[in-house]
Order: C-alpha cells, then structure tokens, then sequence
C-alpha cells in the first residue's frame, strides 16, 4: 500500500517531533509539493541539519514549516526579501513562499559555500579573527535594513517581551540545568545590570556558524559566504544580537570577541566592564540563551560568580 502524496497533519510539537525524521512520512508530500513548483524530485535531497525539513538541489533549497511553525516561515520570507541585496554577505533570494497541505514552505536560492560550523574547530585564529569581524560587519548592516512588515510577528511588545525573560529568568535557567550557586545570583545581576535604551532593529538573533556559509580564497583565507536562516528573526535592541557571535564565535577569546566589536562600529573607550556585563545579561535572557550548556565549551571563570562569568566569557583586550 503506498503513502498518499501529502505532507502529514501536525497540529503540536510532539507530533512534528514523530516524523520529523521520518522520511518515509515526509518525503512522498514533498515530491508533490516540489513537482508544483516545478522542481525535479530526482535530484532533491534532505539536508542533514536544522530543525526543520530543508531539501536542496543543485541550485535551490525547498525549506519546509509545519502549521505549528506556520508564523516562522513568514518572518523568514520576509526578512529575507528586506534584507536581499542590502548586506556585505549574501543571503538567499526568495522565489516562492506560501501553503501546501497545511504546511507553508519557502523555496530560495542555495548560497554557495560550506557550512561554517562544520569547519570551525579546524580554522585558524586568524581565521576565526577575520570571520568573527565580517560577522560583526553583517550585523550592523542588517540592523541598519528597516525591519519588514509581517503580520503577528512576535513579539510584537520588545519591551515586554524582556520584562517577561527577566521575570522568569532564574526559573529558566534552573529548567535547563543552571546549578543553584549560580541561578540564585541571576536576580540580583539583572537588577545591578542596566541596559541601554534603543530603537528596535531587525535581529536575525543567531548570527553563528551553524547558520553562516564560508569558503577559503586561494590562499586558503576563509571568509563569509553567506548567511541564511532568518526564521526566528525579531525586532529589538542591537546588543541581543551580539550573544551568539560572543558565545559561538569568539568562544571567551577577548581579541576575537573584540574584532566583531569593533567590526560592528563600538568604539574602542566602549569596550567596557559593563558591556561584558551586559552581554551575560542578554545572554541570560535570550529566548535561546542557555547558559548551562554553555560552560560545556567557555572558559571557567577564577571565582563562581556572575560578575566573574562576565569578564571571563565577554571580556575584550586589545587586538594582539
């Protein structure tokens, strides 16, 4: 008995979680959706990562979003329209978004380039300095695009959307496997932390490797060849932004962290003790920010604090 040609009903996160993986469910509705928009099936496939079905074929990617993600696919249309041809990297032009058996779907341009973070342990320093800084580059141009209009596109309050991430914070981290010496400092961090007032720009809010693109020139230099994902993009304050280039990129490198910095436009008299404290503190309240995992690859700081954790995770020295 054959699967019919649709894409599986999904209506919750557990049931996404069932067949995510499950090509043999997925793959017969893809097939269709893909002959509709005239793409051979013969050379589509699967890409290993992201959350999400992702299919490629030599030139195109056919990006997948069940209903529960439905307001994920139009933030990613979106963004990328506003943000084609406006970055110093390239991000992929849209040619087709909408709804096919429930699911929406966005089909793009494949940028070329290997996936930054399957090469990044490899890279050199001076590897990492250069692309650290063109991330840098990318991110002050990006908050410089008008952000796009997209209907009930969350969330639609910033300001209440941190007050909210500082109210459940402590609760947060402790969920996601922050021990009690350091959950119970959060509190009091947060209040001795004060942010600086901002106009909302257009966040990508994941500026990191596993949704970068580089490749080498001929002497074997590696440089940014694209940036793709937009799908969790917002509209905020810039230093939210910084978070995943500090702890992705620079890794608790001071001089890395320091040439996406000044990359994106910090003076140096700006590279302070209180944007390393500011830093932790929209690490601590990014939706994504777990700070648990992260003491699996930062550096330990000298003494069990959050001040200490500051300095030594978004600590800046000059360029060496």
């Amino acid at each position: 008995m054959t699967r019919p040609e649709r894409l599986p009903a999904l209506t919750t996160e557990d049931a996404l979680h069932a067949v995510v993986r499950d090509e043999s469910a997925l793959r017969p509705g893809v097939d269709a959706l893909a002959r509709s928009l005239g793409l051979p099936t013969a050379r589509l496939r699967r890409l290993p990562n992201g959350s999400l079905p992702v299919y490629a074929d030599g030139h195109l990617v056919l990006k997948l979003f069940p209903p529960v993600h439905a307001a994920a696919a139009s933030v990613e249309a979106a963004a990328l329209r506003a943000v084609t041809g406006r970055l110093p990297v390239p991000t992929p032009a849209v040619h087709a978004d909408g709804i096919h058996d429930g699911w929406r779907y966005v089909l793009m341009d494949r940028l070329p380039g290997h996936d930054l973070s399957s090469v990044w342990k490899d890279l050199t320093r001076g590897d990492r300095r250069r692309l650290a800084a063109q991330a840098g580059a990318l991110s002050r141009a990006l908050h410089r695009v008008s952000p796009p209009t997209v209907e009930d596109w969350w969330p639609q309050d910033w300001a209440g959307f941190v007050d909210g991430q500082r109210v459940t914070a402590r609760q947060r981290h402790q969920r996601w496997g922050l021990p009690q010496p350091w959950s119970e400092q959060i509190d009091d961090f947060l209040d001795r932390t004060p942010l600086l007032p901002g106009p909302e720009v257009l966040l990508h809010t994941e500026v990191m490797p596993a949704n970068l693109l580089a490749a080498p020139d001929a002497d074997g230099r590696w440089s940014l060849s694209g940036v793709c994902d937009f799908e969790p993009a917002m509209r905020g304050h810039h230093e939210y932004e910084l978070v995943a280039i500090a702890v992705f990129m620079a890794e608790g490198d001071p001089t890395v962290l320091r040439e996406a910095l000044t990359a994106y436009g910090y003076d140096a008299t700006r590279l302070d003790e209180d944007l390393s404290r500011r830093l932790l503190t929209w690490t601590l309240l990014h939706r994504f920010g777990d700070v648990s995992a992260y003491f699996a690859f930062l550096p330990r700081p000298p003494a069990p604090t959050l001040p200490a954790l500051a300095r030594a995770w978004f600590g800046v020295t000059p360029a060496d």
